[in-house]
């Protein structure tokens, strides 16, 4: 095995989620995929606390994402217009070229409950980063939590709907659909 060749975060990722698709997440050991990727259970662990993070490579680059586009939106930007920003933001990350991989991944993590947890505690702390990022603007509470709840919700489906085998949409055409079926929702539950 070579001591160092490029793309070894990814090359581990492939490989884990492979052996993931192929033999379920609770049957597959580092070890495993370390040989999978061919390098050593050490490299492994040089990159990836265990064989969970695997499949949250990433997730600092996309709050960082959603942040910046939030904090960085024109001082006469709404909230909902920082947020959507925010959203905008992620479909650089969520392209075409990503859209496999995603599905694949979403595969394994909805198959298994810890893994689903781990995903919905990922979300609550993107989502908490993203009401912080909106009080930096100015955004009070309680409209800079409801605007961070709503942008992490919208998320979240936009997600599922971007790796549903039958959809070609790219991720930014169905955040803004998403997030105006949201919106006109919430519209409907005001009091008359």
């Amino acid at each position: 095995m070579a001591r160092w060749e490029p793309n070894t975060r990814e090359r581990l990722a492939d490989a884990a989620l492979d052996l993931f698709l192929e033999q379920g997440y609770e049957s597959t050991t580092v070890a495993e995929i370390a040989e999978r990727a061919g390098l050593t259970k050490k490299t492994f662990f040089r990159h990836f606390a265990d064989k969970r993070e695997v499949l949250f490579l990433g997730q600092d680059n996309l709050s960082r994402l959603f942040t910046d586009a939030i904090t960085g939106a024109p001082d006469s930007a709404t909230s909902i217009d920082a947020i959507t920003a925010a959203l905008l933001a992620a479909a650089t990350v969520f392209d075409a070229n990503h859209r496999p991989w995603a599905a694949r991944r979403h595969t394994v993590v909805t198959a298994n409950n810890d893994l689903r947890e781990r995903e919905l505690l990922k979300l609550a702390a993107l989502t908490d980063a993203m009401a912080d990022a909106l009080r930096t603007r100015g955004t009070p509470d309680p409209e800079a939590v409801v605007a961070a709840e709503l942008a992490g919700l919208t998320f979240r489906i936009t997600f599922a709907r971007w790796v549903s085998p039958p959809n070609r949409h790219p991720f930014a055409d169905l955040a803004r659909t998403t997030l105006h079926e949201l919106l006109s929702a919430a519209a409907d539950l005001s009091p008359a």
